[in-house]
């Protein structure tokens, strides 16, 4: 166990590291090395114990690689614990990042007429009405507009989070804290249960079957779906709460906005009962590879291999500013612009690198992310197992994004 919650770093960085098949036939080869030069000195900062960075550029793969360890380099792991390397093929859990495939599946069922984004979320959660829940619509929810960012009322019981019947009781009972679309505040807590429920009334089935009958089994994905079946679960690499823990005063805005600090959440994610949970909002279990392949399928406006996910034009919709560039409880405090449940770039400020105007996707609990740039022809996947507080190095995660976006020069949009 480490004094100050960083990991054991390495001092060959090259044994620790996997590289995957990747194509430099159409790419400066500069530029790759750039960015994974910025994703060694990223690792050197000792806050994770793997990361795992996926590129593509137009539809090829040109950067896949992994760094680290998957298993036994955990701050919290004694120095003579065996130590698993990462590979590009290691899953985790990339947390909210699942709000992306959740998002997708959303947009999907509505442009097949299964709901529209504008009915109430009451008229398929009957007992949603009270404290002024009945105007709340499903886009509400979509764009964290609903009113209900915190949850009010009893402690939930985690034992019963799989369970339809007491979470839409739970639901029922949630109290507003500001009319439905009147601002947006990032839902952490109940986006989720929320989302999962809205698509079981409305469809008669589990959205993660949803997920994988409609997108996942046709695309040929190994991973990508919310939690994974009980025989998977000793597959999936552990996260690790790393650096010092937060102030006081930061702790407890941490814990109204997610219900903890990463201290306090993460042992749990890393246990069997939440990596096979339906969570749409946080337990997306998944590889940089597949989320830069999923990305893939949105920068090509809802179509890879053959396979129509949703029309172009439904994706456009989707990634229509909905939301100002305002400070953003999900990006920190620093200005965020969303669409229609994505993520969106910008210019100055952003989850996707600087002067990304055009990217879209989420980000996922801490230092993940996936997202597509159609502007660059990019589709990106980056995930890390670390979850790190305030640190002095914590700037070079967006440095490596930065790299990530001036390795290829924008386009205008067609």
């Amino acid at each position: 166990m480490t004094a100050d919650g960083r990991i054991r770093v390495p001092s060959d960085l090259d044994a620790v590291t996997c590289v995957a098949a990747e194509d430099h036939s159409d790419t400066d080869p500069g530029s790759v090395e750039r960015i994974w030069q910025a994703t060694r000195h990223w690792y050197s900062a000792g806050m994770h114990p793997a990361i795992q960075v996926c590129v593509r550029h137009r539809g090829r793969v040109v950067l896949d690689r992994a760094i680290g360890h998957g298993w036994g380099n955990g701050p919290q792991d004694p120095a003579d614990a065996e130590k698993i390397p990462v590979t590009t093929e290691t899953p985790f859990c990339v947390y909210s990042a699942a709000k992306a495939m959740t998002t997708t599946v959303f947009h999907l069922l509505a442009e097949r007429g299964v709901f529209s984004l504008d009915d109430r979320v009451c008229e398929y959660l009957p007992t949603y009405t009270s404290h002024r829940k009945d105007r709340t619509t499903i886009r509400h929810v979509l764009t964290h507009s609903a009113g209900v960012p915190f949850a009010t009322g009893p402690k939930p019981d985690l034992k019963r989070m799989n369970d339809s019947e007491y979470a839409r009781e739970m639901l029922g009972n949630l109290r507003t804290i500001y009319p439905p679309g009147m601002v947006h505040i990032y839902h952490a807590l109940t986006w989720g249960p929320l989302t999962r429920e809205i698509v079981s009334a409305a469809t008669g089935k589990d959205i993660r079957d949803v997920l994988a009958d409609e997108i996942l089994n046709p695309l040929g994905f190994r991973w990508t779906n919310y939690g994974v079946a009980p025989q998977d679960v000793p597959l999936v690499a552990p996260s690790h709460a790393t650096g010092s823990p937060l102030p006081a005063p930061i702790a407890a805005a941490f814990k109204l906005a997610i219900g903890g600090t990463t201290h306090q959440i993460i042992p749990f994610t890393n246990t069997a009962k939440f990596l096979t949970s339906v969570v749409p909002s946080s337990s997306t279990v998944s590889t940089a590879h597949e989320l830069s392949r999923f990305a893939e399928m949105l920068r090509r406006g809802g179509e890879l291999d053959g396979v129509r996910v949703m029309a172009p034009e439904t994706l456009r919709a989707a990634t229509a500013p909905a939301r100002r560039l305002r400070p953003d409880i999900a990006q920190g405090l620093m200005p965020m612009r969303w669409g229609t449940g994505y993520m969106l770039g910008s210019k100055r400020f952003g989850p996707f690198g600087l002067n990304a105007p055009a990217a879209f996707g989420h980000t996922g609990l801490v230092d993940i992310a996936v997202w597509a740039d159609p502007e660059r022809d990019l589709a990106v996947g980056v995930v890390s197992s670390g979850k790190p507080g305030g640190h002095r190095e914590a700037k070079r995660y967006p440095a490596m994004l930065d790299a990530i976006a001036a390795g290829f020069p924008r386009r205008a949009a067609s």
